[in-house]
């Protein structure tokens, strides 16, 4: 017997908070494998220096990839709530319109990214060989960059649809993909860094053209690509409500390449690679966190759309419930974890070895507190307030790592560098505790 479908309109128990939401947590875990398989077979077929250069120009990668969020988070927000006004035939205008623009924008990005990649490495430290593959890996990446950006922003439209099963089995594809190329490209036919690069495009493309095609045609979701016209106000208030993500995702990788700064000044380029293995396995953990949110933002949005303040406040005690036992589990496993998994990907170099298990131990603790803050910003983002959303994530991702990876070395050296995002993930807490308590009222939850 198969399950009921659930709805944006339905009431939402743990369970069902659950099982709608469990579609975008998996779909953002294989999202995340692109660079941790990447990583892998560079670090174990290539060698550490292209494995460091990975490392180095990956977060450059992502900030481009985050315009994908900002249309996603921000144009799911704004027609999640139309639909739940009752007007579908505007929703999908602002959809399509949204879609197009989005092409535009990150066609225009691609190409400025190919040509200026070498200063671009340059700036971030690398040289020599290290900036020969930096250039080699970042500019095979840049033919893909448009349908990175779709993968990233139909990630939230397919929930919105209500079809995130479908962004689901995309993502699905497009891991597997990515892990088959990768072993043929590299383990097979030798094709050493530009071959992880193109496993990578290519897995990039399918994730990109696949929902394309399908909200092209007649389907079942609530979406569809339609004709639409020019709507700069629909452009604004999904910047505006998208803002957080985009500011989020892009401080993130600029705060990583601080701390690849701060690493290769402290212990060179050895620190590099470790700090490498602690993002695959923070990719992974924080993509639990973020599918969650992403799943339930639209359910948000809908329900605040249609005025339903007792679901909006089920919703949010459920779900800060659902994400502290998480967060709790995930501390733990990271512990259990941090030997087994450098030994993955740095086996082969004792030194690298016992350097990224002692990150290890003082990264772990973020994980206790990230997820609630990370659950706030998409929470305001979802309720339309981009403002109280921007102000938490740039809070999280910038000021408080910024200040703590350059302040907490100077005392405790390279410890205080894998200290640091503990700290600003636990004053990040503190603030996001403050927000919902202070905009209570105004939103009734």
């Amino acid at each position: 017997m198969t399950k009921a479908k659930i709805g944006l309109s339905h009431h939402f128990t743990y369970k069902k908070l659950i099982r709608f939401t469990l579609p975008s947590i998996a779909m953002m875990i294989f999202t995340s494998i692109y660079g941790v398989v990447d990583g892998y077979f560079v670090s174990n077929y290539v060698g550490k220096t292209p494995f460091a250069a990975l490392n180095l120009i990956w977060p450059f990668i992502m900030v481009m990839g985050s315009i994908g969020f900002m249309f996603g988070t921000g144009g799911s927000a704004l027609v999640a709530k139309t639909m739940g006004e009752g007007d579908n035939k505007k929703a999908n205008e602002q959809f399509s319109f949204l879609v197009y623009i989005s092409i535009i924008l990150s066609v225009v990005i691609s190409l400025l990214a190919f040509i200026f990649m070498r200063p671009i490495s340059i700036l971030l430290g690398a040289q020599g060989e290290l900036l020969t593959n930096c250039v080699l890996y970042g500019r095979i990446l840049c033919a893909s960059i448009v349908f990175f950006v779709l993968q990233f922003e139909f990630q939230s439209f397919f929930v919105t649809a209500e079809k995130p099963k479908l962004g689901l089995y995309m993502t699905l594809l497009c891991g597997v993909a990515n892990m088959i190329l990768d072993w043929l490209f590299i383990a097979v036919f030798d094709f050493g860094l530009a071959g992880a690069a193109s496993a990578t495009a290519i897995s990039q493309f399918i994730g990109g053209i696949y929902p394309l095609i399908y909200f092209s045609k007649k389907n079942s979701s609530l979406l569809k690509l339609t004709k639409t016209k020019f709507d700069l106000w629909v452009l604004y208030r999904t910047c505006y409500n998208g803002m957080s993500e985009l500011l989020s995702n892009i401080s993130m990788s600029l705060v990583s390449m601080l701390y690849n700064a701060q690493l290769m000044k402290y212990v060179g380029e050895n620190g590099v690679a470790a700090y490498g293995v602690l993002m695959y396995v923070n990719l992974i953990f924080l993509s639990i966190f973020i599918g969650y949110c992403l799943g339930t933002a639209p359910i948000v949005s809908y329900n605040y759309g249609s005025q339903n303040h007792d679901e909006l406040k089920g919703i949010l005690k459920r779900s800060i419930i659902i994400l502290t036992v998480s967060s709790v589990f995930m501390f733990v496993l990271a512990l259990a974890l941090s030997r087994p998994l450098s030994l993955l990907f740095v086996g082969y170099d004792e030194e690298l070895l016992n350097l990224t298990i002692r990150g290890f131990f003082f990264f772990s603790f973020s994980f206790l507190f990230a997820s609630i803050p990370m659950f706030g910003s998409s929470f305001f983002t979802a309720l339309n307030n981009g403002l109280v959303s921007a102000i938490i994530s740039v809070l999280r991702t910038v000021i408080f790592q910024v200040a703590f990876v350059l302040i907490l070395p100077l005392f405790f050296s390279v410890d205080g560098i894998w200290g640091s995002i503990a700290c600003a993930e636990l004053c990040a807490l503190i603030i996001a505790l403050i927000m919902f308590i202070v905009n209570k009222k105004k939103y009734n939850y």
